[in-house]
């Protein structure tokens, strides 16, 4: 409430229209002009995309396992079987351990156990697990191709099929169906087994030594190295324990390889074969099976069978000598 003199002490002014509209604020409020551009919020969301987007075809691009299509071809299995002649009589008695304590086995170990893994560490572009992967995988068909009795009598060839690389499965199943010695399909140099009417096993403990070795070729490729002898214990077929004992030795040579789905799979690529083995005669054929001399048995006159080096296709006809050292001391 103000009083009369209040009111009356009061000045007055009224405003003129024109007053009002330059000198003082109009009445309704002018709203912000909008700012151009994205937020802040929406800023660091296209961002987190971006970064999602570019985090997916990274790893889309170095996905360690490549696709069927992107691999290499597999190489087909080149292989060399020699065989080797004796200079005499070959041999033998009627103790399998008499013959092995007095020959250069004497300290070999005993099947599996002479094919042991070697130390392995990790490599460029491949971890431990997979150097050991395909360290096991190469044992794995060594002892099943060259230790297994089943395998060695020439029955069975299905547990050494299973661990090859499944390109190479044709070149496998041709050689077992038709056998040919042209370096790529010969049975023996898959496989180590005996002519069944010939020979027998008067021994299963396959005597070993030899030695693993795992290397990185390229970023998507390890290679394993396998070089072993074995001697076998054999006997003539037939007669059972009756027949005397003859030492057999065979010195392999394989080179395995392996990409990331070999590795995956527990298969492997078996590329070299390389066999001397003996005694055996140079005139036999060891395509298909291998014909060793038994006890008493000399090496039959005449080389291997000849080369046409006009012929194309074929590999040529190797023979070596096996050397006295090599033979048991009986």
């Amino acid at each position: 409430m103000f009083d009369e003199s209040f009111v009356r002490a009061a000045r007055l002014q009224e405003f003129s229209a024109q007053e009002r509209i330059a000198d003082h604020a109009p009445a309704v409020r002018r709203r912000r002009p909008l700012r151009r551009g994205l937020s802040r919020q929406a800023l660091v969301l296209v961002l987190l995309i971006a970064v999602a987007f570019g985090t997916a075809i990274y790893m889309g691009v170095r996905h360690p396992y490549q696709t069927p299509a992107a691999r290499e071809p597999v190489e087909p299995l080149r292989m060399t079987v020699i065989p080797l002649a004796p200079e005499g009589k070959v041999p033998g008695t009627a103790d399998p351990a008499y013959l092995y304590e007095h020959s250069p086995a004497a300290q070999f170990r005993t099947g599996a156990e002479g094919v042991p893994l070697p130390a392995s560490r990790r490599t460029a572009h491949f971890s431990d697990s997979q150097v050991v992967s395909a360290l096991s995988t190469a044992k794995d068909y060594i002892v099943r191709s060259a230790l297994d009795p089943e395998v060695l009598t020439g029955g069975e060839v299905r547990a050494v099929r299973v661990l090859l690389d499944p390109d190479q499965l044709d070149q496998f199943d041709q050689s077992f169906a038709r056998p040919t010695a042209d370096g790529r399909h010969a049975p023996t140099g898959w496989l180590v087994r005996f002519d069944p009417s010939r020979a027998e096993l008067a021994d299963r403990k396959v005597r070993v030594q030899g030695t693993l070795q795992a290397a990185e070729t390229d970023a998507s490729t390890l290679e394993v190295t396998a070089d072993h002898t074995f001697v076998y214990a054999l006997r003539a077929a037939g007669d059972g324990d009756k027949n005397e004992v003859s030492l057999f030795t065979l010195r392999r040579e394989l080179h395995f390889r392996f990409d990331r789905d070999d590795l995956r799979l527990h298969q492997a690529q078996l590329v070299v074969s390389y066999v001397q083995a003996g005694p055996l005669s140079c005139a036999e054929d060891s395509t298909n099976h291998l014909r060793p001399l038994l006890a008493g048995q000399t090496a039959k006159e005449g080389g291997p069978a000849g080369t046409d080096p006009y012929a194309t296709g074929g590999a040529t006809a190797l023979c070596g000598s096996l050397a006295t050292s090599a033979q048991p001391k009986v």
